[in-house]
């Protein structure tokens, strides 16, 4: 099982950057898909989801309307489009798999944004 996550970077606030995740070893159209995201001396929250079928997505508060969660089950590849990147959006993101009781994680992707 592998979740492998790109597409971080350094941008400057008002930029935008979009994450990749890469799924393999699992039936990934069976998951639930979840970004997270971790700043430093924080701890690790949930910014987007989005359901088996990617019709059903929910944000947290902080970042609706400026980052965008979608999936291709095709490709086994889940998205995050993040525009309007404000210097508090910087973390490390992680995607993460849920079905049921199992979960599975990235090892995440660092997202800084310069003021």
């Amino acid at each position: 099982v592998q979740l492998v996550e790109s597409g971080g970077g350094l941008v400057q606030s008002g930029g935008s950057l979009r994450l990749s995740c890469a799924a393999s070893g699992f039936t990934f159209s069976s998951f639930d898909m979840r970004w997270y995201r971790q700043a430093p001396g924080k701890e690790r929250e949930l910014v987007a989801a989005i359901n088996r079928a990617g019709d059903s997505t929910n944000y947290a508060d902080s970042v609706k309307g400026r980052l965008t969660i979608s999936r291709d089950n095709a490709k086994n590849m889940v998205y995050l489009q993040m525009n309007s990147l404000k210097p508090e959006d910087r973390a490390v993101y992680y995607c993460k798999a849920d079905w049921r009781s199992v979960s599975f994680w990235g090892q995440g992707t660092q997202v800084t944004v310069s003021s």
